[in-house]
């Protein structure tokens, strides 16, 4: 059950040599959902570890990523692996590279009339922007996609800054390749969006202040079963087999003897899923309730912009510094935090020179609150895993 965080761009405004636009993909068995897609994004995914580890390529062609021409393999399993594309708002370092990448797709792909749609998430006018760009470009694709938007509150941003949504809907005319998406609505109750209910995930929103509205994401997986006490069975004359997979999956069995096993009676407690929180560009997060989404994250992806010095050009520009990212985390007991979306201005460590500013600086800011406890630094292409979570008999025999 390997659950990786793939970051594909981790500089603001545009992509530089340094740092790309904004994107980062989480990979779950094989299957890969992606959050904003900045400008570039497509030649990030093919040149980032994703590739060498999901098909088997020749060994010259993995150490020489970055200069070939990336292999019909690759192209394959970019088509068939991103089932989700998550926006967290309309600027365009965010989701200028949507249109190319789903056009880019398409031409490396077959048709396949039985492939399930692209389902795309994201503040409303998504539609529009998607809508435009393809039939401007004359675009079609051999695949489907739906795009679903969520409605945002005006407090979300500067008043100035505010558009009606009514102004930004399209007319009824979908794309070729377009599915009728929803139109999701804040949960009063929640405080959150519902989006996904998957089998193994639950994805929702909330919303974050910024010059526009923005939005971060929960993407929260589901409980796993406790194990099974097998000495117990054994004693009750249950032994490995087939009835241990039935308990494991919540089954009642009976045995010859005519006694019938209840799962809760053979099943240790069952295990928190992890918790992963992508936010996108803010300035604090918006309602009383969204903070208590993150509670407990095993991660947190937070912007940070521009280091603590620059305090009033953040928020006047909507955006966080490393104090303000880490104290958010620290009020919502993440075990780790993960800066990234840093200003162009800073460089990464390795390609510093004389009167540049280095990343490193916002690292120590952030430690500073957090008081030692793990800040990472995102650099494109790293690659970070989500472990699963110990039982308490686990943690012990680490120990």
């Amino acid at each position: 059950m390997t659950m990786e965080l793939t970051f594909l761009g981790t500089g603001s405004a545009y992509p530089s040599p340094s740092r790309g636009a904004s994107a980062v993909a989480l990979r779950y068995e094989g299957e890969c959902w992606l959050f904003d897609c900045g400008e570039g994004t497509q030649t990030q995914f093919m040149r980032s570890q994703l590739k060498a580890e999901q098909v088997q390529l020749e060994p010259h062609l993995v150490a020489e990523r970055d200069t070939t021409i990336v292999p019909q393999e690759m192209q394959n399993w970019l088509k068939g692996k991103i089932s989700k594309i998550f926006i967290t708002h309309l600027h365009g370092d965010h989701l200028f590279g949507l249109p190319g990448l789903l056009c880019t797709v398409s031409l490396q792909s077959s048709s396949l009339s039985n492939k399930q749609p692209i389902e795309i998430y994201g503040p409303i006018g998504l539609r529009k922007f998607l809508r435009t760009s393809m039939e401007l470009s004359h675009s079609q694709l051999v695949f489907p996609y739906v795009v679903h938007e969520l409605l945002p509150t005006e407090d979300q941003c500067f008043p100035e800054e505010w558009r009606e949504p009514c102004a930004l809907k399209t007319d009824d005319q979908l794309h070729p390749q377009e599915l009728q998406g929803k139109t999701i609505y804040l949960n009063p109750q929640e405080d959150c969006y519902n989006l996904v209910t998957h089998e193994q995930f639950i994805v929702k929103a909330f919303r974050l202040f910024h010059r526009i509205p923005s939005f971060g994401f929960v993407i929260e997986e589901r409980k796993r079963p406790g194990r099974l006490q097998t000495q117990k069975l054994k004693e009750m004359g249950v032994h490995p087999g087939p009835l241990y997979g039935k308990l494991k999956n919540g089954q009642t069995i009976t045995l010859d003897n005519g006694v019938t096993v209840f799962p809760m009676d053979v099943l240790e407690a069952p295990l928190p899923g992890r918790k992963i929180c992508i936010l996108g560009d803010c300035s604090r997060v918006v309602g009383d309730m969204s903070k208590n989404l993150c509670i407990d994250a095993d991660v947190l992806v937070h912007e940070a912009t521009l280091d603590d010095s620059q305090s009033d050009k953040a928020e006047e520009h909507g955006h966080c510094t490393p104090k303000t990212a880490a104290e958010f985390a620290k009020s919502c007991k993440v075990k780790r935090l993960v800066l990234t979306h840093f200003s162009q201005r800073y460089k990464p460590t390795a390609l510093t020179n004389a009167g540049d500013d280095d990343v490193m600086e916002l690292k120590t800011q952030a430690k500073l609150v957090l008081e030692g406890q793990e800040v990472t630094l995102a650099e494109d292409f790293m690659v970070i895993e989500i472990p699963l979570n110990k039982t308490k008999q686990e943690i012990s025999s680490a120990h």
